[in-house]
């Protein structure tokens, strides 16, 4: 049976950008380019004539922002993933455009190799952040927590609210492993996977992986 190739949407205000990011994509079989938009408004008009599964989009865009635009696509496309890739590394754009619904963020000096490992990542129900936007992630919120000095949260409460299972797959998205890897470490199933990251989600009332990541190191629930 053949694949369905997985279609690429870009948006991105500079007409060049987009021809290098087509150049880079163009020869994998296993990717066609499904549209491209130079503003909001040009998105929001093409994307429901596209077969669109991911959206590789910029943070900067001339009449809605990027994040804002990821909101928009996040509810009222949901089986659409968005994929940032912009120049803007601070720590409150990654934050806010995960918050947004984002499933992904690489800045723009990435590698073919790094591009194409994100998209197909976030085409299995992966997110993915490069080394650069993982690091600047963790080392700020890390660096905030030893600061802050914040009061012991019930702790031992939402730890036994988690089987042993759901620690041990807690501890190995801490360690940045992906879903496949903690499937193939475990010889269980990715779908297994996603369920018990679904469920521990759920127990502790948290939506995204970034929080969860957090809540666990601030929780002393997994270890770096």
């Amino acid at each position: 049976m053949i694949k369905k190739k997985i279609g690429v949407f870009l948006v991105d205000d500079h007409q060049i950008v987009r021809d290098g990011i087509k150049s880079l994509l163009q020869n994998v079989p296993e990717i066609t380019i499904s549209g491209e938009a130079s503003s909001g408004k040009e998105l929001l008009e093409r994307i429901p004539m596209s077969e669109t599964d991911i959206i590789l989009m910029d943070i900067s865009i001339p009449d809605v922002s990027g994040i804002e635009l990821t909101k928009q696509i996040n509810k009222n496309y949901p089986d659409i993933k968005v994929l940032v890739l912009s120049m803007y590394t601070q720590e409150d754009f990654i934050v806010n455009a995960i918050a947004a619904g984002a499933k992904g963020y690489l800045p723009k000096n990435t590698t073919r190799p790094e591009l194409l490992k994100a998209i197909f990542q976030i085409y299995e129900g992966n997110e993915y952040y490069s080394d650069t936007i993982s690091k600047i992630i963790f080392e700020n919120y890390i660096s905030s927590v030893r600061k802050a000095k914040e009061p012991e949260v019930e702790k031992d409460k939402d730890e036994d609210l988690l089987s042993s299972r759901e620690k041990q797959i807690l501890q190995m998205v801490v360690d940045g492993l992906q879903n496949q890897e903690i499937a193939d470490k475990l010889f269980i199933s990715i779908r297994t996977v996603e369920s018990h990251k679904n469920h521990i989600m759920q127990k502790l009332g948290i939506k995204s992986i970034v929080e969860l990541i957090k809540y666990a190191l601030r929780n002393k629930i997994a270890n770096i």
